[in-house]
C-alpha cells in the first residue's frame, strides 16, 4: 500500500498512535496544560494587582496623614511613605514578571498554530484538496483541528494584550474606580469566554483525553 495512506489503516483510536495522529493528541493534552497554566497565573497575578491597588491605597493614606501631622511627628510619615514606595515597586515587578510568564505561554500556543498549519499543508500534499478519506478521530478533519487551535490562540493573544495593558496603568491610575476595573478585568478575563472552554473540551473529547 502507498506510504501516504498509511496512517488510514490504524484508525487513532486503536492501539499506539502514530504520524499525525499522535501529533494532534499531544497538541490537545499540550493546549491543555498550557492552559491550566496559565489559568494558574491568573489567579497568581490576580493576588499581586490586589496588593498593588492596597499599596497604592495606604500610599495615599499616609500622604494625607503626613498633611494632618505637625511638629516633630512629621519626620515619621516620609519613611513610611518610602517602605510602601518600595513594597509597591516589588509587586509591579512581580505583576511584570508574571505578564512575561503568559507571553511565553502564549508563544509556545503560536507554534502549535504553526505547527497544525503544518500538518493541513502536508495532507493536502498527500491526499489533495478534500484531505483524507477517514477522519483520524472521531469525526473532525485536519482543517477543524487548525481552526480551533488558531481561535484559542486569537483568545489568549487578545487576552495578554489586555493584561499588558492593566500592568501598565494600574500602578500609576489615581481612579480608585478604575483601578477596581482593572482587577476585575485582570480575574474574569473578558477575552476568555465560555464557547472558548466549549472548544478546548471538544479538542480534549475528540483526541480521546476526555470519555464521551
Amino acid at each position: 500500500m502507498n506510504d501516504k495512506y498509511s496512517e488510514t489503516t490504524t484508525p487513532a483510536r486503536k492501539g499506539n498512535l502514530t504520524g499525525s495522529a499522535r501529533k494532534l493528541k499531544d497538541n490537545a493534552a499540550d493546549w491543555h496544560n498550557l492552559i491550566l497554566k496559565w489559568d494558574r497565573l491568573n489567579e497568581e497575578g490576580s493576588s499581586v494587582a490586589a496588593k498593588i491597588v492596597n499599596s497604592k491605597i495606604s500610599k495615599e493614606s499616609l500622604k494625607e496623614h503626613d498633611v494632618l501631622m505637625e511638629g516633630d511627628h512629621l519626620s515619621v510619615a516620609p519613611s513610611l511613605v518610602h517602605q510602601n514606595s518600595q513594597e509597591l515597586q516589588a509587586e509591579c515587578t512581580n505583576l511584570q514578571n508574571i505578564v512575561n510568564k503568559m507571553a511565553h505561554i502564549l508563544s509556545k500556543m503560536e507554534k502549535m498554530v504553526s505547527a497544525g498549519r503544518g500538518m493541513c499543508e502536508l495532507e493536502k500534499f498527500q491526499y489533495g484538496a478534500k484531505g483524507r478519506p477517514a477522519p483520524l478521530f472521531q469525526t473532525w478533519s485536519m482543517q477543524q483541528f487548525a481552526e480551533v487551535s488558531s481561535r484559542l490562540y486569537d483568545v489568549y493573544k487578545q487576552e495578554l494584550a489586555l493584561k499588558q495593558t492593566i500592568l501598565q496603568e494600574l500602578a500609576h491610575t489615581t481612579n480608585m474606580d478604575l483601578s477596581m476595573v482593572y482587577l476585575s478585568s485582570w480575574l474574569y478575563q473578558p477575552y476568555i469566554e465560555d464557547s472558548s472552554k466549549l472548544l478546548l473540551e471538544s479538542l480534549l473529547i475528540e483526541t480521546g483525553h476526555r470519555a464521551l
